[in-house]
């Protein structure tokens, strides 16, 4: 089974690159290829929201997206990993959240075509960390995943997500944090 690990810090080498590096180690360990895009080395844009999708399901922009949608809409098993900036995730991440406009419109033109949904065989995971302990500081990045995922016809099958996790480094002094990780990728590839 293959797993994308979507990184979505602009940050290499940081918080939730070591948490989803662990995530695929364990993915690895289940029996998994892991497939990796880190997001800061794309060059792409913003959705244009030109309405250009909607008859074909494809996107009129061409640039680093092209590439990452075959992986978008194949990969069984997806996880995303991104730190919190202001309560949510990354604006590069979110330039490909926002691209993904497209796959959904590709599944609107399959439901009226009849086709049947994928969603039972297809998972999203969700790796965040933060500097805060905000009560609710993973509430919008996880309710922003939940709708990616949707929209590529997924379940949202979880999270782990670490507060007080500020400078780079942080999440090794974390107990136990990495091992959580690693267990949740051979996790993820062992259900169903």
């Amino acid at each position: 089974m293959d797993v994308l690990g979507i990184y979505g810090s602009p940050r290499k080498g940081g918080n939730t690159d070591t948490m989803l590096d662990a995530f695929l180690e364990g993915a690895v360990a289940g029996g998994a290829r892991p497939i990796r895009v880190y997001v800061r080395r794309l060059r792409m844009q913003g959705c244009i929201g030109c309405g250009g999708c909607e008859a074909t399901g494809e996107c009129v922009v061409e640039d680093a997206m092209t590439d990452v949608y075959p992986l978008l809409e194949a990969t069984p098993r997806i996880v995303v990993a991104s730190p919190i900036y202001f309560y949510g995730v990354t604006g590069q991440l979110k330039l490909l959240i926002d691209r993904s406009q497209a796959c959904y419109m590709r599944r609107e033109l399959e439901k009226r075509e009849e086709r049947p949904s994928r969603r039972s065989a297809r998972k999203g995971f969700l790796l965040s960390a933060g500097a805060t302990r905000g009560k609710r500081l993973f509430d919008c990045a996880a309710l922003t995943l939940h709708y990616f995922f949707d929209a590529l016809d997924m379940d949202y099958a979880g999270e782990l997500c670490f507060r007080q996790i500020e400078h780079k480094g942080d999440i090794q002094n974390h107990p136990a944090a990495l091992d959580e990780c690693r267990q949740a990728g051979r996790n993820f590839v062992d259900t169903g």
